[in-house]
C-alpha cells in the first residue's frame, strides 16, 4: 500500500461539497492512509451541500499538526465557517511551516487566505474566489491540478481524479 504509514487530516463542517471530501477520503484510505475527519465537534455528522453526512472522528479543537502528514480541505461553504476559526488558521500556518502537504480544491481556498500562506504560491481553485486568491497574494492559474512546494490545489470535482493522484504521489514513495 503507497500511503501505509501516512496520517491524513480533513476538514469537514456542514455543507462541505460531498464530493471534495468523499472522493479524497475514499481514495486515500484506498492507497492505505489513516483518515482523521476533524470538525467543529467530534462524533458529530455534518451534511453535504448535496445531503451527503459525513461524521467527524475527532473536534479541531483537539488535533495537532505533528500527528499529521497532510491537509485536505474540502470546498463548498464549510470553508467560509471554517476561515473564522483560529485554531483552524493555526492548524493551516503549521502544516505550511513544516513543508507539509496542504491540499484544497475549490472554495477550500478561503482558508489558506485566511491562514495567511498563499503568498508567493502557485494555486488554481474555482474561478469564483480567483481575486481572492491574486489579493492574497497567490499567483492563480487555470488547470486542473497544480503542485507548487507543498499546496496541491484543484478547481471543482471534475478536477477529482488529477487531484487525488497528485496527492498520492507527492506523499507517495520516493524515486
Amino acid at each position: 500500500m503507497l500511503l501505509q504509514s501516512k496520517r491524513i487530516l480533513i476538514l469537514v463542517d456542514h455543507v462541505f461539497e460531498d464530493m471534495e471530501l468523499m472522493y479524497p477520503k475514499y481514495r486515500l484510505l484506498e492507497a492505505g492512509a489513516k483518515v482523521t475527519v476533524a470538525g467543529p465537534k467530534a462524533n458529530q455528522t455534518y451534511k453535504g451541500k448535496h445531503g451527503y453526512p459525513c461524521g467527524s472522528d475527532a473536534a479541531i479543537a483537539d488535533v495537532q499538526e505533528k500527528d499529521f502528514d497532510a491537509l485536505v480541505i474540502p470546498g463548498g461553504f464549510a470553508p467560509d465557517q471554517l476561515r473564522r476559526d483560529e485554531k483552524v488558521k493555526a492548524l493551516t500556518r503549521s502544516f505550511h511551516v513544516r513543508g507539509k502537504l496542504i491540499a484544497h480544491i475549490c472554495h477550500a481556498g478561503w482558508i489558506p487566505i485566511s491562514a495567511g500562506v498563499v503568498r508567493g504560491i502557485r494555486l488554481t481553485s474555482t474561478p469564483g474566489i480567483k481575486d481572492d486568491l491574486i489579493n492574497a497574494g497567490a499567483e492563480w492559474v487555470d488547470a486542473s491540478v497544480v503542485v507548487d512546494r507543498n499546496h496541491i490545489t484543484s478547481r471543482r470535482p471534475d478536477d477529482l481524479p488529477d487531484f487525488c493522484r497528485a496527492i498520492i504521489e507527492w506523499l507517495g514513495p520516493k524515486k
